[in-house]
């Protein structure tokens, strides 16, 4: 669990430096979704809301265990979704898969 959020904190970090490069990388949200769905088959992962200078954008990470490719997207609440990231190598961490230590 602890990992996870950091892996959800380090996203949502990318989202807060990502520049005016990746404003080309936005569109309508239903299109960005489609193409990942269908070019990449890649599913919504994880997600979470980010707040800042008073306004919320959705992050959320796409990505295929078929073809171990991932997507980070800011989504703002008029439906427009912009890439911030992509990467290739992804793997997924279930919180059961993660070895408990012992008490100290």
């Amino acid at each position: 669990m602890v990992r996870q959020l950091c892996v959800l904190a380090a996203v949502c970090g990318v989202g807060l430096f990502a520049g005016p490069a990746y404003a080309a990388s936005c569109a309508d949200r239903d299109t960005v979704v489609q193409r990942l769905q269908s070019q990449y088959d890649e599913m919504f992962s994880a997600g979470g809301l980010q707040t800042i200078r008073n306004k919320q954008t959705l992050v959320e990470v796409w990505s295929s265990q078929k073809t171990g490719t991932f997507t980070v997207m800011l989504t703002t609440p008029d439906g427009v979704a912009c890439v911030v990231a992509t990467g290739t190598d992804w793997h997924q961490i279930n919180a059961e898969d993660i070895p408990q230590g012992s008490e100290s």
